[in-house]
């Protein structure tokens, strides 16, 4: 009995696909079984799937075994991480003489799925390393941008030379205000003299220089003079 291909390695998603040969020396139509093994972490076989001699196909949801006589092959689907490990077939027969005869072990290696690349797409651009195109455009776009900042501000300087230099003389600066002159009023008001009553002296006596006092009253509210009251009127 013997059981290949040695060696699979398969990713995720995939069928792995044994062989595995008898040679019986007197096929005298004896009816026999084959099983499939695989062995755990530990070593000990487990029992996976079997088929007979007059049986054409088995189908399991995980396995599919084919008769091929002398040869009968056997499909891992889905393939799972954890379908990795050692495989390997045994043949049982059930007449004289009646024994059992295992397989070689074959491996079995499930890798993760492949990463799925498209051929049409364009490879990425490294990061900070744009295209030489790119740095082209970016450079007319500044250099255009500096140009226009420049044309603004001189537009705006020659026309506020323009405005500083006008022949009406028109200035931007403020206007100084003319020097406030104080005008000085006069209002005018009523003095009344009043004689003090004091003895009449005899003409002989009266000096000949004669000085004569008043008494001037200020009231609160000014006095209405002849030309206030005529204003007062009109």
């Amino acid at each position: 009995v013997t059981f290949f291909p040695a060696m699979l390695t398969l990713p995720v998603g995939g069928s792995a696909t044994f062989f595995c040969n008898i040679s019986m020396e007197n096929d005298s139509g004896s009816e026999y079984s084959l099983n499939w093994y695989k062995e755990n972490n530990h070593g000990q076989a487990q029992k996976i799937a079997e088929i007979s001699r007059n049986n054409p196909q088995t189908r399991t949801e995980k396995y599919l075994l084919t008769n091929h006589t002398p040869a009968f092959k056997i499909e891992i689907l889905n393939l799972h991480q954890n379908d990795s490990g050692s495989y390997y077939c045994g043949l049982i027969t059930f007449f004289e003489p009646n024994k059992v005869m295992e397989s070689n072990r074959s491996h079995l290696v499930v890798t993760a799925a492949p990463e799925k690349t498209n051929a049409t797409d364009e490879p990425e651009m490294e990061e900070g390393n744009p295209p030489d195109h790119i740095k082209a455009v970016l450079l007319g776009i500044l250099l255009l941008t500096g140009a226009v900042v420049l044309l603004i501000f001189g537009y705006l300087t020659v026309t506020y030379l323009q405005m500083m230099n006008r022949p009406d003389g028109f200035s931007l600066q403020k206007e100084e205000k003319p020097p406030v002159v104080s005008v000085s009023t006069v209002d005018y008001g009523v003095l009344e003299f009043q004689w003090d009553q004091c003895t009449q002296l005899p003409p002989e006596t009266r000096p000949v220089d004669q000085t004569e006092y008043a008494t001037i009253i200020f009231p609160e509210e000014k006095p209405i003079t002849p030309e206030r009251g005529k204003k007062h009127l009109d």
